[in-house]
C-alpha cells in the first residue's frame, strides 16, 4: 500500500498537535511542513518527524509527491490555501473555520469540487468515543423523536485579547463547535437562530468588540430545538457537556475527568475536576479524525465531515452574530449549489 504523502501548513498548537498524531500512521509519510516562523522553530523541528521545513508553503503545492495537505494556518488564509491545494490536485484537510465569508468559503468550495480532491474540515468532537456513542443511539432511536438538544461549552481560560482581534468572534471561533455538533446530533438543519451575548469575564474582550458568556437557542427543520450555553472561563475546567432529550427518554455526556473515582466522607463526596483544556479532553478524538481522514484517501469513499458541514456551522455562526448585534431571531440559509 502506498503512503499518503502529507504536507502541514503552520506548525503553530493545532500544526504540531496534528503533526505529532500524523507521525503514529504507518501510513502517512510526513514530507514538508510550511510555517513563516521556521527559523525559530528548528529545535522543535529536529524532532517532529517531518522530513522538511520551509517558510514558503508554495514549497508544499509544488512538490508533486506530497498529495494532502493540512492546513492549520490562521483562519484568514484558509480560502486561499484551498484554493491553491484543490488546483494542485491534493487532498485537503482544514482546521475551522474554513474563512469568515460565505463568498470566500464558496468559491473555495467550487475548486475543490471541480478538483475532485478529498475535503475534511476539522470538526474533532465528532470523534469523541461519548459523542459518536450519543450519535450512535439517537440513530437507533433510542432516545424516539428529539425535542432538545442542550450543549454546554466552556473554556477555562479566556484567550489572550490580541487573539480575540483576530479570532473572528465567540461564535466563529468557539461556538463554532457546539453548531456543528448540534446539526450532527439532530440530524437536521438549523434554520433559525437567537444569540444574546454579554461580558462577564474579561471586559478587555469587550473593549476589542467581542463577547465572553452567551446563550444561543436553536430551531431544526424537524421542529426539535436547542439551546447553547457558552463561557470564556470556568474555574473548575474544561466544561464540555451534551444532552439530548426525546419522547422515549434522554441520552446525557458528561465531563472527562481524570479518574472516575469518587471520594464519599461525612462532609461531602468529592471527584475529580474536568480534565483543563481542548488538548487533554478531545485528545483522543484528534487522533481518530486524521485517521478517518487518511483512510478515506486510501479506501477512495467520501471523508466523514464534507464541505457542507463547514459551510454550514459557518452561516450557523455568522447568524448567530447578526442576532446578537440586532436582538432578534435570523433565519440560516441552508441552499448550497
Amino acid at each position: 500500500m502506498e503512503k499518503v504523502v502529507v504536507g502541514v501548513i503552520g506548525a503553530g498548537r493545532i500544526g504540531k498537535l496534528h503533526i505529532n498524531n500524523l507521525k503514529r500512521n504507518p501510513h502517512v509519510r510526513l514530507k514538508k511542513v510550511s510555517d513563516v516562523f521556521a527559523d525559530h522553530l528548528q529545535e522543535w523541528f529536529q524532532k517532529s518527524g517531518v522530513e522538511e521545513m520551509t517558510k514558503d508553503f508554495e514549497d508544499i503545492f509544488n512538490d508533486a509527491e506530497i498529495n494532502s495537505v493540512f492546513i492549520c494556518s490562521p483562519t484568514s488564509t484558509h480560502a486561499d490555501l484551498i484554493k491553491k491545494a484543490a488546483r494542485s490536485n491534493k487532498h485537503i484537510f482544514c482546521e475551522k473555520p474554513i474563512s469568515f465569508s460565505d463568498k470566500e468559503t464558496l468559491e473555495a468550495y467550487e475548486e475543490v469540487k471541480a478538483a475532485g480532491v478529498h475535503f475534511q474540515v476539522g470538526f474533532n468532537r465528532r470523534f469523541d468515543k461519548n459523542f459518536a456513542e450519543m450519535k450512535d443511539r439517537v440513530q437507533n432511536e433510542k432516545i424516539g423523536d428529539m425535542h432538545i438538544v442542550k450543549i454546554t461549552s466552556r473554556d477555562p481560560n479566556p484567550p489572550h485579547t490580541d487573539y480575540i482581534a483576530s479570532s473572528g468572534g465567540m461564535f466563529m471561533d468557539m461556538s463554532i463547535h457546539d453548531f456543528d455538533m448540534a446539526r450532527y446530533l439532530s440530524e437536521s438543519e438549523v434554520v433559525e437562530v437567537f444569540a444574546r451575548g454579554t461580558n462577564l469575564v474579561d471586559p478587555a474582550i469587550g473593549e476589542k468588540g467581542d463577547i465572553d458568556t452567551a446563550v444561543i437557542t436553536l430551531t431544526f427543520a424537524n421542529g426539535a430545538l436547542g439551546v447553547i450555553d457558552n463561557s470564556r472561563e470556568a474555574v473548575y475546567g474544561y466544561d464540555q457537556r451534551i444532552e439530548v432529550f426525546g419522547n422515549n427518554g434522554a441520552l446525557v455526556a458528561d465531563n472527562e475527568t481524570s479518574t472516575n473515582l469518587k471520594y464519599y466522607h461525612k462532609q461531602t463526596v468529592e471527584s475529580d475536576l474536568p480534565l483543563h483544556f481542548f488538548l487533554e479532553r478531545y485528545n483522543d478524538s484528534f487522533i481518530t479524525e486524521t485517521e478517518e481522514f487518511i483512510e478515506s484517501i486510501i479506501k477512495e469513499r467520501e471523508t466523514k465531515i464534507v464541505f457542507k458541514d463547514g459551510i454550514m456551522a459557518q452561516r450557523i455562526a455568522q447568524a448567530a452574530q447578526e442576532s446578537l448585534e440586532n436582538s432578534k431571531p435570523v433565519k440560516v440559509n441552508d441552499e448550497i449549489r
